[in-house]
């Protein structure tokens, strides 16, 4: 999958978002969740096609079913509007403008990282509280982005191995419960 972040910017968010979610003795933190492949994933949606959005479906594998979450599922028009003016920003585009320009995920992570400072990563724990406490709408996205790919479907980037349920005894995605297969596809 395509990176949209430089090495630099995932190595400043890795430790960004290990310092909301950190490591514990019953937790493996958002590092080894792979919360920053998920983040740079949403944030490169849209140089792969299709856009890496919708996971298809019904079924992932993990509790029966054909595995095919992993087949991202290709959007409608509107809604690749609504997820390019989401992600990418309105960019001076008239038709993601209708309501006024709108800053996208994309710049709010290039402008969060790049506040965080170049030597973020080789600060002490306090100073980087400090730091992200400073950019408290940075850290609000950031936190929301983090829980989403510590604790998501592993399809989107993270939650890998589901350490994430694991540890947080999720049983992952079992349904639907008490249907066959046959009768969740329509088989039957």
């Amino acid at each position: 999958m395509p990176n949209f972040l430089t090495r630099a910017e995932r190595a400043v968010l890795a430790t960004a978002a290990e310092r909301l979610i950190p490591a514990t003795d019953s937790h493996p933190g958002a590092t080894a969740l792979g919360v920053v492949d998920y983040i740079d994933g949403m944030l490169g949606a849209f140089l792969v096609d299709p856009p890496r959005i919708w996971a298809g479906g019904p079924f992932s594998g993990r509790n029966g079913g054909d595995a095919t979450f992993e087949a991202f599922s290709p959007l409608g028009h509107l809604e690749e509007l609504a997820w390019r003016t989401r992600i990418e920003g309105s960019l001076g585009i008239a038709q993601r403008e209708r309501l006024g320009p709108v800053t996208g995920w994309q710049q709010d992570y290039r402008d969060g990282i790049a506040s965080l400072g170049t030597d973020f990563c080789d600060c002490d724990n306090r100073e980087q509280d400090v730091r992200l406490s400073a950019l408290s709408e940075f850290k609000q996205l950031l936190y929301v982005h983090a829980c989403e790919g510590a604790y998501g479907a592993p399809e989107y980037g993270g939650n890998r191995d589901l350490a994430g349920w694991n540890a947080i005894q999720f049983p992952g995605d079992v349904q639907p419960r008490g249907y066959t297969d046959a009768e969740v596809s329509g088989r039957e």
